[in-house]
């Protein structure tokens, strides 16, 4: 049989006693059934994250392309990365890049941009000439 849940003066009472007792002595959990929440947002932590400036300008790029905050598409892809974890992904080719201020060619994780979106994200105006 079980015990009767007793009656608290105040929240911290009752949570002391739970931290002390257990509660298979006085709920059956066998009649527990699943609960849905859906208004309810999953909690968040912020975190510090050093980046290459050169990558942090192309998931800029990427992200006013696809007119989305840059710190949601980083979510978006770090959250189907950990999805997809184990598989290939394929390599982009060498049309998919662009030069950075150093005229190294840096490979994008995503398809490469108009020249406009390019020239408003790093403040260069056209094609610069190459070295």
């Amino acid at each position: 049989m079980k015990k009767p849940e007793p009656a608290f003066a105040s929240e911290a009472e009752e949570r002391a006693f739970w931290e002390s007792h257990d509660s298979a002595d006085r709920l059956d959990w066998s009649k527990a059934g699943k609960l849905r929440l859906p208004n309810l947002k999953p909690s968040s932590v912020s975190i510090s994250l050093r980046l290459p400036q050169s990558l942090l300008e192309r998931i800029k790029i990427a992200a006013a392309k696809r007119d989305v905050p840059y710190q949601s598409l980083i979510k978006v892809w770090l959250n189907e990365k950990a999805d997809g974890e184990g598989k290939r992904l394929p390599r982009p080719n060498r049309a998919d890049a662009y030069r950075d201020e150093e005229r190294h060619v840096l490979p994008l994780p995503f398809p490469a941009c108009g020249e406009g979106v390019a020239r408003r994200a790093t403040g260069r105006g056209g094609r610069e000439a190459a070295a």
